[in-house]
């Protein structure tokens, strides 16, 4: 249930669980800003996300994340990239008309 634990500090790691799997996330500063990194321990997976790629997330229909459990322990190994995985989005610029 929402509200059970105290919201965390800044910088504090927070672990998200449920039968199916378990993700740490904490907010770490890169040399290219903020970002979200979040981690699956029993994979060995972690990403880190800059504003836009969040907030694209909110964008996304069910169909989106249904897709992504089709391969729900992700690539293949020799597909994975090697370690952490820094997503920094750039709007595109709308084309120009002819």
């Amino acid at each position: 249930m929402m509200g059970d634990a105290p919201p965390a500090a800044p910088d504090q790691e927070m672990e998200i669980t449920n039968e199916f799997a378990q993700v740490r996330v904490r907010k770490v500063w890169t040399r290219n800003g903020v970002r979200l990194e979040i981690s699956s321990p029993r994979l060995g997976h972690t990403i880190r996300l800059d504003a836009l790629a969040l907030e694209s997330l909110t964008w996304q229909t069910m169909d989106t994340f249904t897709a992504f459990l089709e391969t729900p322990f992700g690539p293949p190994e020799h597909e994975r990239p090697k370690g952490v995985v820094d997503i920094t989005l750039r709007p595109r610029r709308p084309r120009a008309k002819p």
